[in-house]
């Protein structure tokens, strides 16, 4: 298995996360022709303030106190447009979504979500998904999509200390 993919970035330096992330995120989204709608960046934007995936309710909630459009279609049609051009991920056992941290890159992704406090690591898994395709073809069996979850305690939340993840950062646009 690969090395992470991403290593949480410490809380004071968590701004400069979250602009590296939506500065790609422009970049991308110019380099493919697609418009990053201001409701779709916001979104993204509200995914990336925390390492712990979000829900679409919460995110839904946070629009609403905001002043922005609160119907559900939005904010689905947001975020279903933020995972088809690889800007999150869906976390299924959670259903919630969390930011990708190689959306310039075609990756299999696995994640390592921590119970207690909620934090959640992406992991590029391209060795491990390629021996799971190996595998399923000489069983002659197709597969349409491979997800990797694993559930467990962080280091922080193990030895009972406060985990040293970011906390959500109001960005007050």
């Amino acid at each position: 298995m690969s090395e992470p993919s991403f290593l949480p970035c410490h809380p004071d330096e968590h701004h400069q996360c979250i602009d590296q992330a939506l500065e790609r995120a422009i970049q991308l989204c110019r380099d493919r022709g697609v418009r990053l709608t201001e409701i779709r960046r916001r979104v993204l934007e509200l995914i990336w303030q925390s390492h712990k995936p979000r829900g679409a309710y919460d995110l839904l909630e946070e629009l609403s106190k905001e002043g922005h459009n609160s119907a559900p279609p939005t904010v689905y049609r947001a975020l279903d447009f933020l995972l088809e051009q690889g800007l999150i991920h869906r976390i299924a056992s959670l259903n919630a979504f969390i930011g990708c941290n190689q959306p310039d890159e075609h990756h299999r992704s696995g994640f390592l979500i921590c119970r207690q406090c909620g934090h959640t690591l992406e992991l590029n898994l391209d060795s491990l998904g390629q021996a799971v395709h190996q595998e399923a073809d000489r069983c002659q069996f197709e597969i349409n999509h491979l997800l990797v979850e694993a559930s467990g305690l962080c280091a922080a939340c193990r030895n009972g200390e406060e985990a040293v993840h970011p906390a959500p950062v109001n960005t007050g646009d």
